[in-house]
């Protein structure tokens, strides 16, 4: 088993020679025999693992047992405890959610400050089908149905972390492990909630694959090469999607000077069919999963593609139907824009240009001090630069054609009776031109 272990390491590059591998240990059997092997093999580790607190006396048993077995193979050793029942809580999440998303944020953190090459967990080959099921009822499309990768390049934390994920046990299943631990007398400690039917996994693990066992005796076997399958398959749609996507995106030329990201246009008219597939493939990088994808599409089908279509959030990422285009940007607070404010001589007029998008100049005797900078907000009243009567700002933003992607970025400048100076990057406000009267001219200038 051994040299299984260290041809699948190598045939399937998950570690770099003399790079130490941060270890994921539980203290379950499976966790146990890769440390075993791991020692064994003498490629370098360190050991991590977390005391969710959850199980009462034995998850601080669970702690202990593995804090030992660190010690004995000569491996630092990590440990953390989390309130995961607080956690889950306060952020509306699954008890599950919540400890893989505690527990891989705290990995990242490791491997980024020690340096680890890699975070291996001890996934086997029944793991990986059971993954496939569980993402085959979620509707996950076909990248989900190729379970679990032996290698993979993931991001975790806040700000994101990028970590690699190694998986060196999914050459094996659970019976070659149990027997791997058996003839090795390794200890290990047994976690009850893994008998538990209250977790989707269990019920797969438990119910649904001992009845595919019964009705088809090589499930395991014929599910590995599926996923193999599946996995290539992934690979050519992918492709193609990429290919797909050179074309179709493109950055959306927007109209404020001071947005803090790039807008992304998806000509939606050009997506070929299978169009709700297409869709979904290209916009899962992007955080979106199929259900908003298909929300998506039913307000194309209407061929609503005006300015004032919904938003659709992923976690990442805000999509908006403008003028038959698909927007995408991501989610970002707006951020308010920093200015400068310059007095000039009449001389410095007719020297420099003043576009109203960067920089502006007004009558400083026009104006109350101090100024401000704030979101537009309905209501909002200014009179355009050129013209004598007032405008809503909501009208003036429309008749520009804005995205609602960027109206959520779209700041005043304002005084301190809350009149309107500038919308910034966009028009002036005509009340604090300069003149021939003026005395006291003042440049207003973006810092970009």
């Amino acid at each position: 088993m051994l040299q299984r272990f260290l041809d699948y390491i190598h045939q399937q590059h998950l570690l770099s020679p003399g790079q130490e591998v941060l270890l994921a240990v539980s203290g379950g059997r499976d966790s146990v025999a890769m440390l075993h092997l791991m020692q064994r093999s003498g490629l370098p580790f360190a050991v991590a693992h977390c005391n969710f607190h959850l199980r009462g006396a034995d998850a601080d048993r669970d702690q202990t047992f593995v804090s030992r077995l660190a010690e004995e193979a000569g491996a630092v050793f990590h440990t953390v405890d989390f309130d995961t029942r607080a956690y889950a809580a306060a952020h509306r999440q699954s008890i599950e959610e919540a400890a893989r998303e505690l527990r891989y944020n705290w990995f990242a953190s490791l491997c980024q400050t020690h340096g680890y090459s890699a975070l291996a967990t001890a996934h086997h080959r029944d793991d990986a089908t059971e993954t496939f099921f569980l993402n085959l009822f979620r509707g996950t499309g076909i990248s989900g149905l190729h379970g679990i990768r032996p290698r993979s390049e993931v991001f975790f934390g806040t700000p994101p972390v990028a970590i690699t994920l190694v998986r060196p046990m999914l050459c094996f299943s659970r019976s070659d492990i149990d027997g791997y631990v058996s003839d090795n007398n390794l200890p290990f400690v047994e976690d009850y909630t893994n008998q538990s039917l209250d977790a989707r996994r269990n019920r797969i693990r438990l119910q649904l694959m001992p009845l595919l066992r019964e009705l088809y005796p090589t499930v395991d076997d014929t599910m590995a090469a599926n996923i193999e399958r599946l996995y290539d398959a992934e690979l050519m749609c992918r492709a193609h999607i990429n290919g797909l996507a050179s074309s179709l995106f493109s950055d959306y030329p927007s109209r404020i000077p001071t947005l803090p990201f790039s807008i992304t246009a998806l000509d939606v008219a050009h997506v070929p069919e299978p169009r709700s597939t297409t869709l979904f493939e290209m916009l899962r990088p992007y955080g979106f999963n199929a259900s908003v994808v298909g929300d998506i599409l039913r307000q194309l089908s209407t061929g609503d593609g005006g300015t004032t279509g919904r938003l659709f959030l992923s976690e990442t990422h805000v999509a908006e139907v403008h003028r038959n285009r698909l927007l995408l940007a991501p989610q970002t607070q707006p951020v308010t824009p920093q200015w400068s404010a310059t007095p000039l001589a009449p001389a410095d007029l007719l020297a420099t240009a003043y576009d109203g998008h960067h920089a502006i100049v007004v009558d400083a005797d026009r104006l109350k001090f101090p100024l401000s900078v704030r979101l537009w907000q309905p209501g909002d009243r200014f009179v355009p630069f050129g013209m004598e009567r007032h405008r809503l700002v909501s009208d003036f933003l429309k008749d520009l054609h804005l995205s609602r992607i960027e109206k959520q970025h779209v700041f005043l400048l304002v005084d301190a009776n809350e009149t309107p100076v500038w919308i910034i990057g966009l028009r002036p406000d005509n009340r604090c031109r300069i003149s021939s009267a003026t005395c006291h001219p003042q440049a207003i200038s973006l810092i970009i």
